[in-house]
């Protein structure tokens, strides 16, 4: 049986990702980091791995952008959505005003930013490198701790919610990748690609890269821009667009594109 990666311990939202994407049909297997989990796929330690990508409340999670440009070399091969609602817990008996800290990832911090200024002005805020972690260090705690996180942590670590459905709205969704080592080979109607790339540190460098998109009818989805790493003021680009790899225009355009790259890493081709 194929293995899948996520990030754990067991409660977090990946491994709910996990298990709604794999369907039991893989052997799941968590990982304490994003990026330990897409490096386990790079190094041929598991199959497949799903990380999250995107929130739409907190954007980009940064550790899967910064792990795909630099230090993998993996594939996007598909795309899951799962609707998130967090909430607020802590141990059995606590009272808001016990609490002195409230922890967990910071993507759910930034999910649960009202709720955090109107009743927490003045508590410590601490990160953690997941929910779950957060939820198991409440239970490990004197009643002191909160954590925000999904209601399965609660229900695993026997623990009281005394905030729920925290986030800030409630139309609140996080885009999951699955990364592989090789790529999908597969053409839909309803395709993307993904690629990162930079450009020369000139004025009219990035319009004319996009430009090859434009001139070839190509609708760009998404963009955002992330520090290059090893110089100050210098980024890299990653885009989303409507199409697969093996559609002549799109490969034309991003053939284009690398030709006037510093930088350039195709990330993969992929329904949505």
């Amino acid at each position: 049986m194929s293995i899948l990666g996520y990030l754990g311990p067991d409660g977090t939202f990946s491994q709910q990702a996990a298990l709604l994407w794999s369907q039991g049909k893989m052997e799941l297997k968590e990982y304490p980091t994003i990026a330990s989990a897409i490096k386990a796929v790079d190094k041929g330690k598991i199959d497949m791995c799903i990380v999250p990508i995107e929130n739409s409340l907190n954007g980009s999670v940064s550790a899967t952008l910064d792990t795909l440009a630099f230090d993998s070399d993996v594939y996007i091969t598909d795309e899951y959505v799962l609707k998130i609602t967090q909430n607020l817990m802590v141990k059995k008996g606590t009272k808001k005003e016990d609490i002195k800290v409230v922890m967990s990832h910071p993507q759910a911090l930034g999910q649960s930013s009202k709720l955090l200024e109107d009743e927490f002005c003045g508590i410590e805020i601490k990160a953690v490198s997941s929910t779950a972690t957060a939820a198991k260090c409440v239970n490990e705690s004197n009643g002191e701790v909160a954590a925000i996180a999904p209601k399965s942590a609660a229900d695993l670590y026997g623990l009281d919610i005394l905030y729920p459905s925290c986030n800030d709205v409630d139309n609140n969704f996080t885009r999951f990748v699955v990364i592989a080592k090789t790529r999908n080979m597969k053409v839909t109607s309803h395709d993307k690609s993904s690629v990162v790339f930079s450009t020369d540190h000139k004025p009219g460098s990035l319009y004319h890269a996009l430009g090859l998109l434009g001139d070839q009818k190509i609708n760009m989805l998404k963009i955002e821009s992330r520090p290059m790493k090893n110089e100050l003021g210098k980024y890299v680009f990653f885009i989303d667009i409507e199409g697969n790899l093996d559609d002549a225009g799109i490969y034309f355009a991003l053939d284009r594109i690398k030709e006037n790259s510093l930088f350039f890493k195709f990330l993969g081709s992929y329904s949505y």
